[in-house]
C-alpha cells in the first residue's frame, strides 16, 4: 500500500446530485465512517434529489446538501469557512457534448468560471495549509482523438474537439496552474467513459436503455464504429478516494476501465442483455430497433486510457469488466423505472441534442 498523503475529515463534492457525484458521496460516506459530506450542487437538469434518495436515512448528519451555484463565489466561501472543508472533490460541470455544440457559452461559464471561482475560494479561505487537498474531475476527451493504436497517457498532449472538451482543458489548466502557482495541494484524474446507476438519460449507455424500454428507436451515430474505453462508476470512485488519500500534490492521473468497445457492439450487447433480462414482447428483439443517424460533428473517432501510473502508484485498477458492469447497470435501470419516468416526463424525453442547422 503506498504512502497516505491525505486524511480527509470533510468533504465539499461539488455536483454531488449528480451521476457521478451521487454516486462518490455514498462511496465516500460508506467507506469512511469519520468522514463528513457536503454536497454542493446548482440542482441544473442533471442533477437531482432523487439522486440522494436514501442518503441521509443511511448517513444522518454525516451528509448535509447545499443548493448552490459553483460560480457563486460568496456562497462557496460562505460553505468553505462554516463547514470547515478540508477536501474539495471537483465533479461540477456541464458534461454532454451534444449540448456544447449548441450552447458553448454555459460549458464555459460552469466548467472554465466555476472552477476559477473554488480554486479562488479554497486558495483564499485555505491559505498555505497542507492538510488539505483539492482533487479535480477531469475527461479523457481534453486529448482529442486517437487512430486505431496507442492509448492517451499523462504527458499526452491537450487536442480538445468540441466546447465541451475545451471547457474542461481549460479548467484542468487552471487547477493544475494554483498548484504551480500558489501552492495549492492539487490533483487532477482524467478518467474515461463512466456508465452506471443514475447517469442521466441522454448519455449513450441509459438512453439505449430506456428507449429500448420504450419500443423508441436506439439512435447510433455514423457506422457506430467510434471507440471509447468504459469504466464502471463504481470502480471509478474507488480510483478517485484512492487518488484522495495517497495521490501527490501536482499529479494527474489517467483512470480507465481497460474495456475499448465500438458503439454499435456496446448497443448489440445492451440488447442482448435486455432480451435476457425483460423479454421483448411478442416475440420481437431489441436489436431490430437499432438506426444509423447522422454522425456527431467533429465526433472523435477513438478514446483508449493508459491507466500504469495509477496502478503502479497507488495500487488501483477496475474490478468490472464491462459485461458485469453492463448488466449491473441495466437492472440498476429495471428496478428504477420511476427514477426514469420522472426525468422522461420533466426533463428529457429522448430528442435527438447537439444538431447544426443548415445555412
Amino acid at each position: 500500500m503506498p504512502r497516505r498523503t491525505h486524511t480527509p475529515r470533510v468533504v465539499l463534492v461539488t455536483g454531488g446530485a449528480g451521476f457521478i457525484g451521487c454516486n462518490f458521496a455514498r462511496y465516500v460516506l460508506g467507506r469512511d465512517s469519520k468522514v463528513r459530506v457536503v454536497n454542493y450542487d446548482a440542482l441544473t437538469y442533471a442533477g437531482s434529489l432523487s439522486n440522494l434518495d436514501g442518503v441521509q436515512e443511511r448517513f444522518g448528519d454525516r451528509h448535509r446538501f447545499v443548493k448552490a451555484d459553483i460560480c457563486d463565489q460568496s456562497a462557496a466561501e460562505r460553505v468553505f469557512r462554516d463547514e470547515q472543508i478540508d477536501t474539495v472533490v471537483h465533479f461540477a460541470a456541464e458534461s454532454h457534448v451534444d449540448r456544447s455544440i449548441t450552447a458553448p457559452d454555459t460549458f464555459v461559464r460552469t466548467n472554465v468560471l466555476g472552477t476559477c471561482t473554488l480554486l479562488r475560494v479554497a486558495r483564499e479561505v485555505w491559505g498555505d495549509r497542507r492538510d488539505v487537498r483539492f482533487h479535480h474531475i477531469s475527461t479523457d476527451e481534453v486529448f482529442g482523438s486517437l487512430g486505431e493504436d496507442g492509448h492517451f497517457t499523462e504527458e499526452t498532449p491537450y487536442d480538445p474537439s468540441s466546447p465541451y472538451s475545451a471547457s474542461k482543458a481549460g479548467s484542468d489548466h487552471l487547477a493544475r496552474a494554483w498548484h504551480r502557482t500558489y501552492g495549492m495541494p492539487v490533483t487532477i484524474s482524467n478518467c474515461s467513459n463512466n456508465y452506471g446507476p443514475y447517469q442521466f438519460p441522454e448519455k449513450l449507455i441509459p438512453l439505449m436503455i430506456c428507449n429500448a424500454l420504450a419500443g423508441e428507436k436506439l439512435p447510433v451515430y455514423g457506422e457506430g464504429k467510434n471507440v471509447r474505453d468504459w469504466l464502471f462508476v463504481e470502480d471509478h470512485c474507488e480510483a478517485i478516494d484512492r487518488i484522495v488519500r495517497f495521490g501527490t500534490p501536482g499529479r494527474t492521473y489517467n483512470v480507465g476501465g481497460h474495456n475499448e468497445w465500438r458503439n454499435i457492439d456496446i448497443v448489440s450487447l445492451l440488447c442482448d442483455v435486455l432480451q435476457e433480462l425483460r423479454p421483448r414482447k411478442h416475440g420481437k428483439r431489441y436489436r431490430d430497433l437499432i438506426a444509423f443517424v447522422e454522425d456527431r460533428p467533429g465526433h472523435d473517432r477513438r478514446y483508449a486510457i493508459d491507466a500504469g501510473l495509477i496502478e503502479r502508484e497507488l495500487g488501483w485498477t477496475p474490478r468490472h469488466t464491462f459485461e458485469t458492469g453492463l448488466r449491473l447497470t441495466v437492472q440498476w435501470y429495471l428496478d428504477n423505472g420511476a427514477w426514469i419516468e420522472e426525468i422522461r416526463r420533466t426533463k428529457y424525453a429522448g430528442e435527438r441534442l447537439g444538431v447544426l442547422k443548415r445555412q
